[in-house]
């Protein structure tokens, strides 16, 4: 009979491509890790991995045997936290993930009311990009993730926190006046500074104003919102900022013009999990203090 254990093994050599690797990750020995995956596939009857002194490689049945490892250990793990939460459903440890243009504008001032609400929870985070944050929910490694749509979200359960509009952020001396409501067609063909690829946030710009012509100027991307600002402020063009991080404070010291967009097209903000998760009370409370968290940065600018 084969056992959780044995899959374990099994899946983390499949992530490492390494013996030693794979022991740590699993909290074992090298020894006690290959005498498990021996083990397995005598079981089994077939060769799960090819073994030589320089290199590890999964044979296509050990391939196959390792993704569907990986769902069985996300459902035991499932099991798990349904016992969990049925005896404590308050407690215990939660991987949020959320991604970089969200993440640092909303979770640090939504900790207080977690904590207030959730005293005995565990709050891991992790920032990463989209297409891998839906990778993490999908295998377990994470429980819930924040991100903005449009996206392709798959197969997963989501909750509408709120839109998300922008404002144009330009340097100084600009030849639009700062603060003044702007609509797409005085954007019309524009090239504006963006976040490199992979980020969302790049592609919910361009699509900002779908019937304009606004580009990307190419010469220049960015790694994060701090450095596409900072390059603004020294004039070295214009972009799109989301009105949560302006709300934020990410402006703060930055000699930055910025006008509302009123006509853009807003990208919108979700908190998303897997269907068979049993912690969804819990996450539609946390989707409900994020979007508190929201309308207070909202008000605060306001005042």
């Amino acid at each position: 009979m084969i056992t959780l254990r044995q899959l374990r093994f099994l899946t983390a050599l499949a992530d490492e491509l390494n013996f030693s690797r794979a022991a740590e990750v699993c909290f074992v020995t090298q020894p006690t890790l290959s005498a498990g995956l021996k083990e397995l596939e005598q079981t089994l009857g077939v060769q799960l991995a090819e073994r030589s002194k320089r290199h590890v490689i999964l044979t296509p049945i050990g391939e196959e045997i390792a993704e569907r490892a990986r769902h069985l250990l996300l459902d035991a793990r499932e099991i798990e936290d349904l016992a969990a939460l049925h005896k404590a459903p308050e407690e215990g440890d939660l991987r949020l993930g959320a991604i970089p243009t969200l993440g640092p504008f909303l979770i640090p001032r939504a900790l207080p009311a977690i904590r207030a609400a959730y005293p005995r929870l565990r709050l891991y985070l992790r920032e990463e990009m989209t297409e891998s944050l839906l990778d993490g929910l999908a295998t377990g490694r994470l429980d819930v993730v924040l991100i903005a749509q449009p996206f392709d979200i798959g197969a997963v359960e989501a909750e509408p926190l709120f839109d998300d509009g922008y404002h144009l952020a330009s340097p100084p001396g600009w030849d639009k006046p700062a603060k003044t409501p702007l609509s797409g067609a005085e954007l019309e063909g524009a090239r504006l500074m963006l976040l490199e690829h992979g980020h969302c946030l790049q592609r919910h710009a361009l699509r900002a104003f779908p019937d304009r012509d606004i580009q990307q100027d190419d010469s220049f991307s960015a790694t994060s919102l701090p450095t596409l600002i900072s390059m603004v402020s020294e004039g070295l063009g214009i972009t799109l900022l989301p009105d949560l991080a302006i709300d934020a404070g990410v402006l703060a010291g930055q000699k930055v013009n910025i006008a509302p967009l009123a006509d853009a097209c807003p990208r919108h903000v979700i908190l998303a999990w897997r269907p068979t998760s049993a912690r969804k009370p819990v996450f539609r409370a946390l989707a409900q203090i994020f979007r508190d968290t929201r309308d207070n940065l909202r008000q605060q600018r306001a005042t």
